[in-house]
């Protein structure tokens, strides 16, 4: 059997993973100890297959909270090339004969110069969705959809959430974390009725606080059935401190739907710009 060189031995590959998960019986995305976890499913898959002892570690494009489902994950991983050389091209497969059923890998590739899954994304777009029928969600969309028992007016919620677009300090829809800046810009926030009893949000930033969506979603839902006014949720945000007034929506209707980057000239670029402390330019 022919040795490899030492060069082939070390040097190392980075890969983009493109990931879809039900979240229902997941706690969350992040690898915890006693946890059944998004990140350690797959971590030890690829473990498996590429015969990695330890494991390969992943980096994301967004941590999603416990029963948070996604169809367009990012993840990026570094390997050594030779392990990548024994599977180039069936990777996805043969991790699809070790995953559970609710997680898929569903494409791989070498990612280009300067990716980075977390700090090269130009924005995360999730989508929520709510139903407001007073009878309930049909059954096989209960655990994608949340059941909101009052009937929705979506005019005044897209009313409201057109005045929190923008860049802002949402530290009134985030949950404090210390050292962190809460300064996000959000891109897109509106709602549409994909069937009649159907209320889908789309909330696009260029990223977001911890549980940012979910708040941002449940205070929009009292200004939709009538208990707030259309301003409200800007004046809770120009006061940027938590209202306890403001729910924070259940995990199981959300979804990530997309992550955004820049053409592969730009990777580098926008990864740098976002490792930057963010302020408000007052």
């Amino acid at each position: 059997m022919e040795k490899r060189a030492p060069a082939e031995m070390t040097a190392l590959v980075r890969l983009r993973l493109d990931i879809t998960y039900d979240g229902s019986d997941f706690a969350g995305w992040a690898r915890q100890p006693g946890q059944r976890t998004v990140q350690g499913c797959i971590e030890e898959a690829l473990g498996r297959v590429l015969r990695l002892d330890p494991l390969p570690m992943l980096t994301v494009a967004g941590r999603t909270d416990a029963g948070v489902h996604a169809r367009g994950q990012v993840a990026h991983v570094v390997i050594p090339v030779a392990a990548y050389s024994m599977v180039n091209g069936t990777l996805p497969r043969r991790l699809a004969g070790l995953l559970p059923p609710d997680v898929r890998v569903s494409g791989v590739s070498v990612a280009p110069e300067g990716f980075d899954a977390r700090f090269s994304a130009l924005s995360r777009r999730y989508v929520y969705r709510v139903c407001d029928d007073p009878i309930g969600v049909e059954p096989l969309r209960r655990h994608d959809v949340l059941w909101h028992p009052r009937p929705l007016n979506l005019d005044r919620m897209n009313a409201a959430a057109a005045l929190l677009v923008g860049e802002h300090d949402f530290a009134a829809y985030c949950r404090k974390r210390e050292g962190a800046t809460s300064i996000r810009r959000l891109l897109r926030y509106e709602w549409v009725r994909e069937e009649r009893r159907l209320a889908v949000a789309t909330v696009e930033a260029d990223a977001f606080c911890h549980s940012m969506v979910r708040a941002l979603v449940g205070a929009l839902l009292i200004v939709g059935d009538g208990r707030r006014d259309v301003a409200w949720p800007a004046e809770v945000l120009a006061g940027r401190v938590r209202d306890s007034a403001v729910n924070v929506a259940p995990a199981h209707g959300l979804s990530l739907e997309e992550i955004r980057y820049p053409q592969d000239e730009g990777l580098a670029q926008r990864a740098q710009e976002t490792r930057r402390v963010r302020t408000l330019n007052q």
